[in-house]
């Protein structure tokens, strides 16, 4: 990545000495298909672009990774490429008042996501490409100025292979001779322009509302297609523009709403406007659970917020990153509960995105919401839980500090003061002080300008009637915050745990009092944050503890259970309740749980604690209970349920026994089944990985399984469960690939990884350890960030959990106090995860 870093320094430089006035960009895809395409891995791409110079003379540069450029011509003077391309930036001096650049580049198809993406589908044999681009990736497709704040108007010309269509942010104006022209787009950033192009299956729909009119599309390739339910894609769509725009009050800005549902894609979702892009897992090959269809409907609300909060009106520099991200996160769960089926998304929001806020907010590489992003490397490593699921929780605070009305309102005034323009997080608390009357700028300071999570924990002082006497709010933490939370108070009616009395209150300080649950019934359990109205880790009392552990799956609000589990397992991570009381509550009360996503994350949390929380000798005797436990409740559950299926994932995922793998390999062969389970393809993946990694289905068994189904999908399925063999030498071969080539795409390379690293394989792995060490800092500078965030996360060796993997990971940081910083976040996030686990080990070791 040597070349391709931009300062935030550069940037305000560059954006203080232009104006954009906008692009044209013409794209020649021919060479994507054809006998020799494997070999031409390159398209022409001629850039022009109009923009004005504040200081006539000065010099600049435009931003283009490419493999070579053809020619270059500023102002009909003609440049020599040789001089002022260096392979990431074009030198620009001599610049007058009004100016016109006109690159003509050799630019690489990808196999890593970034950039202009090509693949070729194994069903068929059919090339589909697609652009994704955030945070800087659009040079690699055409030269521009990469940042966000230089916005410009973008037409985009793209020269397709017979029989493809193509689409782009704005609507085809035109088509002719396969050339596709597309109408100029608003005033957008560089980083969410974007095309797709191939043989893509297309349904079209339309959204009215009044006079507006929306032309809706959604795509996805060929061999997805019977798989497909646009039906459910555009419904969702539909709610999501009737909810904002009533609350917003500001008419969907980019004309047409196409949503492409792409492979070997990175991330869950981009929000280009007009064409959004989707990673094409959220199109169910099998059944799925309520769970998965919420999630997709969350990602279709969230990036469909952003056409206001990020496309309309966008941050300045990656800094404020959070003013898109953490609102469009905060709307998908606002408005999925408000306008669609999933009306219980703040119990998934309160269980699952917050649990990737407190894991983030507690390394050591933490962060305020308003980070300090110096260049690029950085913005890369910021798409984490603290600006997405921790900034959408302090706003969900926020509606209730400031009011519901208030919030959106300053919205509203937002979006009409700077559409089209960048913001900073002033601009946004300027309009929320109009609005809701209060000074924002200290409920910034707390909220979003420091970092770490506090802990809110309940003081109770019982009378000698048994009623309360006092109960107080305890805060602890190295930043006390005000926080607007409500207090539970709970009790056993007829068998069932529910709440009797609860209290709202500003807790300040180390010690708040609830004054209004003075003389309230002595309660079972006390629970602090109730109804999730702010962002902390919760403790319980020691009654309320021990109420949990014998009535935790008698709570009948599905938010409160949420909010218990949630609660528990920060105290496992914490080293505070041994992981296998943590496993012992989940094998007692999950088969009781409603919630199919809140059981989903209690089956996950489950294998974190065998596979790193719990002492090593009790692993095996854990993983026996686990794998019991799911078989259990699998055969209890109700035929063709969603927990059903649920369960039967976890079981397989956890089988432990030479009878667990009979049972999956009969419900493979059919010998075995369970009355309503349907083994789908997807299941029988599920089912062969675990049979693979025990050394259950060799080579040819999971050849066999690809020939059923020989498609993207099961490639990768395929991909994972070689790599995931016990063999010494089938290790040696998924390391090589994955980090001495560079021949694998981006999803198989994710998918060699999770097949490498099998909890069962410690001894197996060892060996790697200290290579790991030796080879992340070449790794580094030699692959595409993406690639080289997939891979030295994904090989870390956190299951050489013991000191002396602790001992190396010290040592390389200490040797490499000036290796590029995100490298350094990658492993110090690591390596305290690693110490995390160790310490929750010893704790699970004393409750032996």
């Amino acid at each position: 990545m040597p070349g391709e870093n931009l300062s935030r320094d550069e940037a305000r430089e560059r954006a203080e000495l232009l104006t954009v006035d906008g692009y044209e960009v013409a794209l020649d895809l021919r060479s994507a298909v054809g006998e020799s395409a494997s070999e031409r891995r390159t398209f022409r791409s001629v850039t022009t672009i109009r923009f004005r110079c504040l200081t006539p003379g000065a010099a600049t540069f435009a931003d283009l990774v490419a493999p070579s450029v053809t020619a270059v011509t500023l102002n009909g003077r003609e440049l020599d490429p040789a001089v002022v391309f260096d392979g990431a930036r074009i030198a620009l001096d001599g610049l007058a008042e009004e100016n016109v650049l006109v690159v003509d580049a050799q630019c690489a198809y990808s196999r890593t996501g970034e950039g202009m993406h090509r693949f070729v589908d194994p069903e068929d044999g059919e090339v589909y490409l697609y652009t994704q681009y955030e945070p800087a990736d659009a040079r690699r497709v055409f030269a521009n100025f990469e940042q966000p704040d230089l916005k410009a108007p973008f037409r985009f010309e793209v020269t397709a292979p017979e029989g493809w269509t193509v689409w782009s942010n704005g609507a085809e104006e035109s088509r002719e001779g396969g050339v596709w022209r597309f109408a100029e787009t608003a005033p957008i950033s560089t980083y969410i322009t974007c095309v797709v192009a191939g043989p893509y299956h297309y349904v079209t729909d339309t959204y009215r509302r009044g006079d507006l009119e929306i032309a809706l599309g959604a795509m996805c390739r060929k061999g997805l297609a019977k798989h497909f339910d646009a039906d459910d894609v555009f419904l969702v769509t539909k709610q999501g523009f009737d909810f904002f725009h009533d609350n917003f009050d500001y008419p969907y800005p980019f004309g047409k709403y196409d949503q492409a549902f792409v492979p070997e894609y990175n991330l869950g979702a981009m929000e280009n406007p007009g064409m959004v892009t989707f990673r094409e897992e959220y199109i169910y090959r099998g059944k799925v659970t309520r769970a998965a269809y919420e999630r997709r409907a969350n990602v279709i609300l969230h990036e469909m917020a952003h056409m206001w909060f990020g496309d309309l009106v966008t941050m300045k520099w990656w800094d404020d990153l959070w003013l898109k991200e953490s609102f469009a996160d905060f709307m998908g769960s606002f408005s999925l509960a408000e306008a669609t089926r999933f009306t219980n998304s703040w119990v998934t929001f309160a269980n699952n995105r917050k649990a990737w806020a407190y894991r983030a907010d507690q390394l050591p590489s933490t962060h305020p919401i308003t980070a300090d992003i110096r260049d690029l490397e950085d913005a890369k490593l910021n798409f984490d839980g603290i600006t997405y699921a921790k900034g959408a929780a302090v706003l969900k605070q926020l509606v209730a500090y400031a009011g519901r009305e208030a919030f959106l309102e300053g919205a509203r005034r937002y979006f009409k003061r700077h559409a089209y323009g960048n913001t900073r997080l002033e601009d946004l608390l300027s309009v929320l002080e109009e609005t809701s009357g209060r000074d924002m700028s200290a409920w910034a300071r707390s909220w979003l300008q420091t970092s770490g999570v506090d802990v809110l924990a309940p003081s109770v002082a019982y009378g000698e009637d048994g009623r309360v006497a006092e109960l107080a709010v305890l805060q602890e933490g190295e930043e006390l915050r005000p926080h607007r939370a409500a207090v539970g108070l709970y009790r056993l009616e007829g068998g069932e745990l529910v709440r009797y009395a609860r209290a709202e209150v500003d807790v300040t300080g180390e010690r708040t009092v609830v004054a209004e649950l003075a003389g309230a019934e002595r309660p079972a359990l006390v629970l602090v944050n109730d109804d999730d109205l702010t962002y902390c880790k919760v403790r319980f009392d020691e009654g309320s503890l021990e109420t949990l552990r014998a009535h935790l799956g008698d709570i009948t609000d599905p938010l409160a259970r949420a909010l218990c589990w949630s609660a528990l397992w920060n105290l496992t991570r914490d080293a505070l309740l041994p992981a296998r009381d943590f496993v012992d509550l989940v094998l007692r009360f999950a088969g009781r749980e409603s919630d199919i996503g809140v059981l989903q994350m209690l089956h996950a949390w489950a294998r974190t604690a065998l596979t790193h929380y719990a002492a090593p000798a009790w692993r095996e005797e854990g993983g026996r209970l686990v794998a019991a436990g799911a078989l259990r409740e699998l055969r209890a559950a109700e035929p063709g349920s969603e927990h059903q299926l649920t369960w039967a994932r976890f079981f397989a995922a956890t089988a432990a026994a030479d009878a667990d793998f009979k049972l999956l390999e009969g419900l493979l062969d059919g010998s075995v089944a369970f009355d309503g389970l349907d083994v789908d393809q997807e299941l029988r993946w599920s089912l062969l990985e675990p049979l693979a990694a025990h050394g259950h289905a060799d080579e040819s068994v999971i050849a066999a399984e690809l020939a059923r189904d020989d498609t993207a999908s099961g490639k990768r399925h395929q991909v994972r469960c070689l790599a995931s063999r016990p063999s010494g030498a089938v290790k040696a071969q998924a390391w090589a690939q994955v980090v001495e080539s560079d021949a694998l795409s981006n999803a198989l390379v994710e998918a060699t990884i999770a097949g490498f690293a099998q909890p069962s394989q410690r001894e197996l792995l060892a060996p790697y350890a200290p290579v790991y060490f030796e080879v992340i800092e070449r790794l580094w500078a030699e692959r595409s960030i993406q690639i080289g965030m997939d891979v030295v996360r994904g090989l870390f060796p956190s299951l050489q959990d013991d000191p002396a993997t602790l001992e190396r990971a010290d040592a390389w940081l200490a040797a490499h106090a000036s290796s590029a910083p995100a490298l350094r976040r990658l492993v110090l996030e690591a390596r305290d995860d690693l110490a995390r686990a160790l310490r929750a080990q010893s704790c699970d070791a004393s409750a032996a």
